[in-house]
């Protein structure tokens, strides 16, 4: 009686175990967008930052604010461009990189899904999905890597600005202020 109920699994069991190899690919497919939305939005910071410091050349270049120490500011401002470009660089390396890794995933979805259908009656060779989805793995693993050189390359920008702050602030700040200073340290 329970079984008059139900349907015999066995015949959906082929479909179901290609349903569910596809999954395993979806779900890095979903990760990798993520990490490209996360890297797109990094690459986004350093174009806005890039234009600010254009606007702030052209301020020194065109002489309207008097401000001290002009090509201290204008050496300053081209360090941090190199510093931005290397930057873009390596986020479009690794957007690059994970735009790869989302393809071999989707090829490793597709590979599953046409060996099934082509070959529903043969056992799924693994060889080619495995093939793809290792080499997206691959694609991640190197997106990571240039992130990190990147996420170093910021963190020392961010040192060189504060560190060139503080300089200019020492040398513009009042000379009563700097001796109590002074005094607390």
């Amino acid at each position: 009686m329970f079984d008059a109920h139900f349907p015999d699994l066995t015949v959906l069991a082929p479909s179901l175990g290609v349903l569910t190899a596809m999954i395993t690919p979806a779900i890095l497919i979903l990760a990798a967008g993520t990490l490209i939305t996360s890297t797109s939005n990094r690459l986004g910071r350093v174009v806005d930052r890039v234009r600010t410091l254009s606007e702030s050349f052209e301020v020194l270049e065109t002489g309207e604010p008097k401000t001290a120490f002009v090509e201290e500011r204008r050496r300053h401002i081209f360090h941090q461009l190199d510093q931005l470009a290397s930057r873009a660089r390596l986020l479009q390396l690794s957007m690059t990189s994970y735009y790869l890794a989302l393809a071999a995933f989707i090829a490793t979805s597709v590979i599953i899904g046409l060996l099934a259908f082509v070959t529903p009656e043969r056992q799924l060779s693994p060889y080619f999905p495995v093939a793809a989805a290792l080499t997206g793995m691959f694609f991640l693993f190197t997106s990571s890597i240039l992130l990190i050189y990147e996420a170093r390359l910021a963190t020392t920008a961010v040192i060189d600005e504060m560190s060139f702050i503080t300089t200019l602030g020492r040398r513009l700040a009042p000379t009563e202020w700097t001796e109590a200073r002074g005094a607390k340290r």
